[in-house]
C-alpha cells in the first residue's frame, strides 16, 4: 500500500489494520473505549500545534486526529452501526441545516442573528433526537434538561465554563465581575476550614467550588479559563527550564538542589521575563 491523498485509501488502510486474520494484532483488539483516550490526546495535540503556530506540526496532528475518526468509523462499520460515509453525511446535513443563511433563504445577516438561528435549529434537532430515541426504546437521556446539551465527557474546566454559559442564557448569572471576587474569597475561606477539618472529601468539594468560581470570573472578564491556564502552564515550563539549565551550569542536579536555590532561580527567571 502506498501513501495517497485519497480518503478512500485511508479507509482501506484502516480496514487492513483491523482485518481479523492479516491485520495488526494491536489494532484488531481495540474498542471504542480503549481508543477514546487517544482521540482526546490527539485533539489536544492539534490545539498545541495551533498555539505554537507550527503549521507543519498542525498538518501532522490533524492527520492523526483524522485517523482517530476513521478508526472509530471502522469499528462502528464492523458492528453494523454506521460507516465513515454516514459520518460525513451526518455532519454535512447538520451544517447545511444550521446555515440556512448560506445554503438557503434566511434573514440572518449579522453574527447575532446567526447565533439565535443556530440555537433555534439546535433546539429542533434536540426534539427530533428525543423522538428517535423514544422510538428505539431508549428512555434515559443524558442530554435531558436545560443543561443536558453540555457534554459531561469534556475536560472539567471546559464543562464548568459551558455550564455557566448555558445557565447565563436564562439569566442565572452574576451581573458583573466584582461580586464574583467576593465569592472567590468566600470559597477560599471555606477551603481553609475544610483543610483544618482534615476531611479529604470536604477539601475536594471546597476545592471544586473554588475552581468553579475562578472559571466564572474568567468568563466575565473574557479570559478563557482553559487558555489562561495553558498560558500559565507554558510560563511554568519556561521558568522551570531556566532553573534546570542554571543548576546544570552549576553542576547541581534537580534532586540535590535545595528549595531555596530553586526559588532563587525561579525569581531570576521572572526578572529576565520582565526585561524582555
Amino acid at each position: 500500500m502506498e501513501p495517497s491523498k485519497d480518503i478512500a485509501r485511508l479507509l482501506d488502510l484502516m480496514a487492513a489494520l483491523r482485518h481479523p486474520h492479516t491485520g495488526c494484532p494491536w489494532d484488531v483488539e481495540q474498542t471504542f473505549e480503549t481508543i477514546k483516550p487517544y482521540t482526546i490526546e490527539e485533539a489536544y495535540e492539534v490545539a498545541d500545534a495551533i498555539e505554537r503556530n507550527d503549521l507543519d506540526d498542525l498538518k501532522d496532528e490533524l492527520g492523526d486526529l483524522l485517523f482517530q475518526v476513521v478508526f472509530h468509523a471502522q469499528m462502528a462499520s464492523e458492528a453494523g452501526a454506521f460507516s465513515f460515509g454516514d459520518v460525513v453525511e451526518a455532519v454535512m446535513t447538520k451544517m447545511i441545516r444550521r446555515h440556512p443563511h448560506v445554503f438557503a433563504r434566511s434573514d440572518a445577516a449579522t453574527p447575532e442573528a446567526v447565533k439565535v438561528q443556530w440555537d433555534e435549529i439546535k433546539s429542533a434537532e434536540k426534539r427530533e433526537r428525543a423522538e428517535r430515541r423514544a422510538r428505539r426504546g431508549i428512555t434515559e437521556d443524558v442530554k435531558a434538561g436545560f443543561l443536558g446539551s453540555v457534554q459531561r465527557s469534556q475536560p472539567a474546566l471546559t464543562e464548568a465554563l459551558k455550564l455557566q454559559e448555558r445557565a447565563a442564557k436564562v439569566g442565572f448569572d452574576w451581573s458583573e465581575a466584582e461580586p464574583i471576587l467576593d465569592k472567590i474569597e468566600e470559597e477560599i475561606e471555606e477551603l481553609r476550614a475544610a483543610l483544618k477539618s482534615g476531611a479529604p472529601d470536604k477539601v475536594k468539594d471546597e476545592l471544586g467550588d473554588l475552581i468553579f468560581a475562578l472559571v466564572n470570573i474568567g468568563r466575565h472578564v473574557k479570559a478563557d479559563p482553559e487558555q489562561s491556564l495553558r498560558g500559565t502552564n507554558t510560563k511554568f515550563r519556561r521558568r522551570f527550564s531556566h532553573i534546570e539549565t542554571s543548576l546544570q551550569a552549576m553542576n547541581v542536579s534537580l534532586e540535590d538542589a535545595s528549595l531555596e536555590q530553586m526559588e532563587g532561580l525561579w525569581q531570576a527567571a521572572k526578572q529576565l521575563e520582565r526585561q524582555d
